[in-house]
């Protein structure tokens, strides 16, 4: 980046800072993939596999935050809020805020040119045309479908009880289970030449598991204490999120109570 002008750095000082907090999950269960289909264990491949699932995750959660209007991430300010800041610093002109969103969708696309060349430096047969390949290209076009299901399906409105936890439902299988889980679990067993049935077992186990964790999350995202979640509580409120957590609160309550959640839904106050 410094080749192309030292005013650029910011996106990658932004996307390091970001890349610097997390859980690793998902780069865990690439490695545990891996070793359950007999890679060895300090294998440059599944490092480097990791590293491409991470700042894939990284791309996702910057463009997120921009689509959700988030200030933080992981207890700092979110990427396109720290662009915006940079703005204001600096004293420069114009708005600092679309600054901002530019700057943030930019790094967002950026990372996502690193996680493709960090994923296509593995070099094997896998990672260039055979499964390991597809996992990795299936995961990143169902995570865009899901984003944009997400955002469909907060301005579509009420609907029935039971199409909307099916609605949430999707969302949260493409948008957040199978890339989080499911799909790193198969793509290092597949880098390290499973068999159908390992993938399959290990599919099954994985997106009942990365649906749990996204449900856990939407928990979080009401009742969490943001000092341990990293982001504000009721943010998914604010931005009128059609959760699953919605849909079950809407299925059970009474026409007073959905009528009440539904006029509060969506406003920042």
């Amino acid at each position: 980046m410094l080749e192309i002008s030292p005013e650029a750095m910011p996106l990658v000082d932004h996307i390091e800072t970001l890349c610097s907090g997390g859980k690793r999950m998902r780069a865990l269960l690439a490695y545990w993939g891996w070793r359950a289909a007999g890679g060895s264990a300090r294998a440059p491949e599944v490092v480097l596999a990791g590293a491409a699932i991470e700042l894939f995750q990284s791309a996702a959660l910057i463009h997120d935050d921009i689509i959700d209007h988030s200030d933080t991430r992981r207890g700092r300010p979110s990427v396109h809020r720290a662009f915006e800041a940079m703005h204001r610093d600096e004293g420069w002109s114009l708005n600092g805020e679309e600054f901002g969103v530019m700057g943030g969708i930019v790094a967002g696309d950026l990372c996502l040119s690193f996680s493709e060349a960090v994923f296509a430096s593995i070099g094997s047969q896998q990672a260039s045309t055979g499964r390991a390949r597809r996992i990795f290209d299936i995961m990143r076009t169902e995570v865009m479908a899901g984003q944009y299901l997400d955002g469909l399906s907060e301005v579509m409105g009420t609907e029935d009880p039971e199409e909307a936890i099916h609605r949430a439902s999707t969302v949260i299988r493409y948008k957040s289970a199978k890339y989080s889980c499911e799909h790193p679990l198969t793509l290092g067993a597949a880098l390290a030449g499973a068999d159908e049935a390992l993938l399959k077992g290990l599919s099954d186990f994985g997106l009942p598991l990365g649906e749990a964790f996204q449900l856990r999350d939407d928990v979080l995202g009401v009742f969490g204490e943001p000092e341990v979640t990293g982001k504000p509580a009721g943010d998914d409120l604010r931005e009128g999120k059609r959760t699953v957590l919605i849909a079950l609160a809407e299925r059970t309550a009474t026409e007073e109570q959905a009528a009440f959640l539904e006029s509060h839904l969506g406003h920042p106050d």
